[in-house]
């Protein structure tokens, strides 16, 4: 008898136990109006879950400063906790694993998705420049960062806690008069750290031009 194909063997990823290898990555969909996840979402997730199997969430972001990109989800306040429940719940209705993707995009931005019009932060302040597309064309508009001060990074620090915190809570709960009852949250978190976001932006010493503790090699 032939062997199943490798994608249908199980596998054992930490505590979970994986029905099979195909993963859904973190697609970014761009439909989150205001950064607040839809009710779409649901089919969307629902479509893609089954049981034993993992899903990684669109890239969510950590602060209303992370943001890079048109109507991205966040996991900031208790109205995105709120909007993720029902994507987490119908996941896990199915027998699926689902996981946050966190990030920040840092200067990977523009003045238009920051917060009252201010510069987006990073590292340094050097300008991030356009990938030229092969129409000839810039493929995206950056706006020139804000270095962020040594005293502020610790509080960047937080917001990825307080996401990581929110994930755990993004579960459907149940109130009795004598206790709580709350399904549980996304199963785990994924810290996007790549693609020239602002974790990557401390990481390379071509971009990370900081004299201080944080600062490059």
């Amino acid at each position: 008898m032939a062997p199943p194909p490798p994608l249908n063997i199980p596998y054992k990823m930490g505590k979970f136990q994986l029905s099979h290898r195909v993963v859904l990555a973190p697609l970014g969909r761009l439909r989150s109006f205001k950064n607040v996840p839809q009710p779409h979402a649901v089919l969307y997730y629902s479509q893609r879950a089954s049981d034993g199997g993992l899903l990684i969430a669109e890239a969510t972001g950590v602060s209303d400063s992370a943001q890079g990109y048109p109507n991205t989800p966040g996991i900031w306040t208790e109205e995105h906790v709120q909007a993720w429940r029902p994507i987490v719940d119908v996941v896990h209705q199915k027998g699926g694993i689902l996981i946050c993707q966190i990030v920040h995009v840092g200067r990977v931005s523009n003045y238009g998705f920051q917060p009252r019009g201010q510069a987006p932060i990073s590292s340094t302040d050097k300008l991030l420049v356009p990938q030229v597309g092969s129409n000839g064309i810039d493929v995206a508009d950056f706006s020139p960062p804000r270095r962020l001060t040594t005293e502020e990074i610790p509080m960047i620090v937080n917001d990825f806690r307080v996401a990581a915190r929110n994930a755990i809570k993004a579960g459907i709960g149940f109130l009795h008069s004598s206790y709580t009852f709350r399904i549980k949250g996304f199963d785990g978190v994924e810290i996007h750290g790549a693609h020239g976001y602002l974790i990557e932006q401390f990481l390379k010493d071509q971009v990370n031009d900081r004299t201080d503790e944080y600062g490059g090699a």
